[in-house]
């Protein structure tokens, strides 16, 4: 069945971690054997023939660069110009996998309508299908490089990342959107891009509710009723965006799956972190919403961690063809699973780009 997954940073795994995504996961953990720069080395999950192993024809890449700014944790540029020259490095990344032909932009009706019938055809040949979004604003030097960015391919933001950011604080931060944040809202809306909650703090996030009028989506996020966390989305949240017609990606990153995670200390095997975990959080917001048109796959997966930190019955991102199954022990009927899989997300884009 087709899969879409709203959530990959496939060019910060590129550049950044310098990985050959053209190659099969088992050729690049071999690649990284001995490295220990960072704890997911040797134990990554996602490539692009990974990708065609599940039928995952159709992705939202990203672009990723922080800014530092005080309080700022996570290692961060020190200035927008290096973030936006970031970001543009790894644009040319996603332009050379084009070249090469790996993947296809997909970024109106048109080019959607035609990746989707030449996947069908012969999704052997057919290159991965993405939509480009910024996660985290802070690259954008100023508001008016967002015509730039949109006219190269750009498509969604999430104006937050993690901590305090120059247009809206995000994870483990609070605080209402800047002036420049919704200045940043209001340019968004006039160009039709679609603004996707994930990563905004509680303040941020009922700001952007109130005053953004155009596609809304949370990429990756799970629910907080079952993991108390701010990077979680309340039920109230969950609601807010169905009411606005929005889909929700699930997460596999396994400190949002389960409570009591350690970072760098807890096994997923001994959290009993598996695929039917997500399968709880997936449920959850289907209840909530009376139906199961408002929930997606954005899997995360090979966001800043590999198996250590995924379900312990996923090796690679091959793994997702699993949702069919694990659906279904769950009472889902083909249909739904199919809105689930894919439909839902494609709905969603035929809506925002009509």
């Amino acid at each position: 069945m087709f899969i879409v997954d709203a959530h990959l940073d496939l060019a910060m795994n590129a550049m950044e971690w310098n990985r050959d995504l053209r190659l099969p996961v088992s050729e690049i953990r071999q690649t990284e054997t001995g490295m220990t720069d960072f704890p997911d080395r040797g134990r990554g999950t996602v490539s692009l023939p990974e990708l065609r192993t599940a039928n995952i024809g159709l992705v939202v890449a990203t672009q990723i660069a922080r800014v530092q700014l005080p309080e700022t944790i996570l290692p961060a540029n020190k200035s927008s110009q290096q973030a936006w020259a970031r970001t543009q490095g790894q644009l040319a990344w996603y332009k050379e996998m084009e070249m090469d032909g790996q993947m296809r932009m997909v970024r109106d009706l048109e080019s959607l309508s035609q990746h989707l019938e030449d996947w069908n055809t012969d999704s052997e040949k057919a290159p991965v299908g993405y939509i480009l979004s910024l996660e985290g604003a802070d690259s954008l030097p100023s508001i008016e490089y967002l015509e730039t960015a949109h006219q190269y391919g750009l498509r969604a933001i999430g104006p937050a990342h993690y901590g305090p950011g120059r247009y809206a604080n995000g994870t483990d931060y609070s605080g209402h959107l800047s002036i420049q944040g919704r200045a940043l809202l209001k340019r968004m809306q006039s160009l039709h891009m679609i603004l996707d909650t994930a990563h905004l703090c509680d303040e941020a996030f009922w700001d952007a509710i109130d005053i953004y009028d155009g596609p809304i989506w949370s990429s990756h996020s799970n629910c907080r009723a079952l993991v108390n966390h701010n990077r979680q989305i309340s039920d109230d949240m969950i609601r807010a965006l169905v009411s606005k017609n929005a889909v929700i990606g699930v997460a596999l990153d396994a400190w949002m799956m389960v409570p009591d995670w350690v970072r760098g200390k807890s096994d997923p095997r001994q959290m009993n972190c598996s695929l039917e975990t997500i399968i709880d959080h997936l449920d959850h917001i289907c209840q909530l919403a009376g139906n199961a048109k408002h929930v997606g796959i954005g899997s995360d997966l090979d966001g800043a961690f590999g198996t250590e930190q995924s379900p312990y019955d996923l090796d690679t991102i091959a793994g997702l063809a699993n949702f069919d199954r694990l659906l279904k022990k769950r009472g889902y009927g083909n249909e739904d699973i199919s809105h689930i899989l894919s439909g839902n997300w494609l709905s969603f884009l035929k809506r925002a780009w009509s």
